[in-house]
């Protein structure tokens, strides 16, 4: 599986399961030890991280605003 592949299918994971209450981290690592492919290491699950965190102030961007007041 290529790189950009396996980066993009461990995005949508984290996407998926972040709000679950199970470690989302987890599941990053989980495809890497099933199919044998390599670990992008903490940068990697630093920035899925980062994704999730923008994506929630976006979708709550109107609250933040509001309690900025």
């Amino acid at each position: 599986m290529s790189d950009l592949l396996l980066a993009l299918a461990l995005a949508c994971i984290q996407g998926l399961t972040e709000f679950l209450p199970v470690s989302s981290s987890a599941h990053l690592l989980f495809p890497s030890l099933l199919f044998g492919a390599k670990d992008f290491g903490l940068v990697f699950d630093i920035a899925v991280h980062a994704g999730t965190l923008a994506a929630v102030v976006f979708y709550f961007k109107d609250d933040i605003l509001k309690l900025l007041e």
